[in-house]
């Protein structure tokens, strides 16, 4: 991989200390120029949900696995079956991304120096998505520690807890 392109990665996933493991990642999904999808596991993409897409703004892959998401909760097991799926092909719909943005910027800027910084302006990442999911995983509990309390009370309303 060339230079430019470490730059352009980089500059899309704007986390210096996390660049190398894209590259690596990136590397998997592009052969002799041809690219194919394939399996790169990521923690943050298996326990983060479609958070970890909305993050990282890809958002078509964070579609995908919601509606998979919704499909797989009528079957036994399912929504496991998508959680691995998703730690596994998460990266390839950020990869997508990258792809598309950086085929965008390059039809349109001619200078390297202005695409690179034009890929800083449109990469990146949401932190508002973490702030979602955080709260969307928290509040069922508690809304079941709510409702624990107010069956408490209901069972002993003399008693304070």
């Amino acid at each position: 991989m060339n230079e430019y392109d470490k730059k352009m990665i980089e500059a899309f996933i704007q986390k210096p200390e996390k660049t190398e493991w894209y590259i690596n990642a990136f590397s998997k999904f592009n052969v002799n120029g041809i690219d194919k999808i394939a399996w790169v596991w990521s923690w943050w993409a298996f326990g983060g949900s479609v958070f970890y897409l909305l993050y990282r703004k890809a958002y078509l892959g964070a579609l995908v696995f919601f509606i998979a998401y919704l499909a797989s909760s009528v079957i036994p097991f399912g929504t496991i079956l998508i959680w691995i799926l998703q730690g596994g092909f998460s990266v390839y719909f950020i990869y997508l991304k990258y792809k598309s943005l950086k085929n965008e910027i390059e039809s349109k800027v001619v200078d390297e120096n202005e695409r690179i910084e034009t890929m800083k302006q449109l990469g990146g990442y949401n932190n508002w998505a973490i702030w979602v999911g955080v709260i969307i995983n928290i509040l069922p509990f508690i809304i079941i520690l709510s409702y624990f309390g107010v069956f408490l009370s209901i069972l002993s309303p003399n008693q304070s807890f």
